[in-house]
């Protein structure tokens, strides 16, 4: 498939490139070297991409470990304030 498509790309001729062949040696470097620089932008977009997933990853875990803490103490406060109402409803049962 990818050889295709370089072909495909390649001037059409009697089998050789089209012009001097010094200028297409020049195009053909000036074209490695911009798909080159290209693919090293692609290589930091992706990092750049990875690292910010990384930092969203871990906000999001602190975020829910937060969360949690919040509701495990909303949670022992019903049960202390049920405990406690237990306690004395059977105090007041005791005593009547």
């Amino acid at each position: 498939m990818k050889r295709d498509v370089v072909v495909a790309a390649l001037p059409q001729g009697n089998g050789r490139a089209s012009g001097r062949p010094a200028e297409s040696l020049k195009d053909m470097a000036w074209r490695l070297n911009r798909l080159e620089g290209q693919l090293q932008k692609l290589t930091e977009l992706v990092r750049d991409h990875a690292e910010d997933v990384d930092r969203l990853v871990r906000i999001v875990a602190e975020d829910r470990d937060v969360i949690r803490r919040q509701l495990v103490r909303k949670h022992q406060e019903k049960v202390r304030v049920r405990k406690h109402l237990r306690d004395a409803s059977s105090r007041f049962d005791v005593d009547s």
